[in-house]
């Protein structure tokens, strides 16, 4: 039987209604495999081997069927030190901010690698494919883009293209996301903000009008595309549109354009051991690579009748064998 533990957040923090991660938890489960679940501050090594205070966790229903409560929804088992080598597979789910802690667990995490456990995604890869720079290895696949942290080169950028979205490196779910148009007196204060006074690194991307039909997540499972993306279209008034912030997800066949980019984008995932990603796509041009927590697994599911977490099993168990 295969044992997989994942790296989470606060069971009782995961979004009931569209949380990924129980996706595949339930997928697990399923399939008759033993899941266990942990967070990172759970990871610890000691005498060349990694451990794991992790605890046998089980969904009580489908994610789709679980209880408002909490404490209804999972039967949890006592925490118990394990080493890392007692697992067949970690998977890496915790949500940013990736910040010294997370970075740390990754150290943890690829030494669990040297004990022959499959680690989803691979820890050095989850270093070293930040998910706004990574775009940064296709860049014939980008909008005009910059990444600065002096304020004169963001302006100029700016100056040069106008209408510009600004935004930290190190974000997610739309936060701390600004569109500048022409003229716009805020101009100054937004990039001494983001960049906190020319000491951080904040990425511009001219911006794309193409928005208004939807930004949109492919999910890639190995390098290969999920047939359909969900098209995340922004609420009046909003310029982003994902979901954290009100944006409305619909799922849509990808174009021939989603597939040129997904097909230019897979094999340097796979070369990293990427295995389950998620690229954001405006328009004709990508504008983000999701490695750490891709999300959108419930929505594709339930629009398309898919079972995206089940194919990502049978990826893993083949890669296990």
């Amino acid at each position: 039987m295969i044992s997989i533990a994942f790296v989470i957040d606060p069971l009782d923090s995961l979004g009931v209604k569209k949380d990924s991660t129980l996706a595949m938890m339930w997928a697990a489960q399923r399939r008759g495999w033993d899941v266990s679940s942990l967070q990172t501050s759970e990871l610890s090594w000691e005498r060349g081997q990694v451990f794991l205070a992790a605890r046998a966790t089980e969904l009580t229903d489908s994610p789709d069927n679980l209880v408002e409560s909490p404490d209804a929804r999972y039967r949890v088992g006592e925490t118990i030190q394990q080493s890392a080598g007692s697992f067949d597979i970690v998977f890496m789910r915790k949500d940013p901010p990736f910040d010294m802690n997370y970075i740390n667990a990754t150290y943890l995490l690829e030494q669990t690698e040297g004990e022959g456990v499959l680690v989803v995604n691979k820890p050095s890869s989850l270093r070293d494919c930040n998910e706004k720079f990574f775009t940064t290895a296709f860049p014939d696949l980008l909008p005009p883009q910059i990444i600065a942290s002096r304020i004169d080169e963001l302006t100029r950028f700016h100056d040069e293209y106008e209408d510009v979205v600004f935004k930290p490196l190190d974000g997610m779910g739309g936060k701390g996301i600004f569109r500048v148009k022409r003229d716009d007196p805020n101009l100054n204060v937004i990039l001494e903000t983001l960049t906190q006074n020319e000491t951080t690194a904040i990425v511009g991307q001219q911006f794309i009008p193409e928005i208004r039909d939807g930004d949109k997540r492919i999910l890639l499972i190995d390098g290969e595309p999920v047939p359909h993306s969900l098209a995340r279209i922004p609420k009046a008034g909003e310029s982003r549109g994902n979901l954290a912030v009100g944006g409305v997800g619909v799922a849509r066949p990808l174009s021939d354009r989603d597939r040129e980019i997904a097909e230019a984008v897979g094999p340097e995932l796979v070369r990293r051991g990427l295995v389950f990603t998620g690229i954001d796509v405006i328009g004709d041009w990508l504008t983000e690579v999701n490695v750490t927590c891709p999300t959108c697994i419930r929505e594709l599911d339930r629009e398309c009748g898919l079972d995206i977490a089940m194919d990502l099993l049978d990826c893993l168990e083949a890669k296990l064998a």
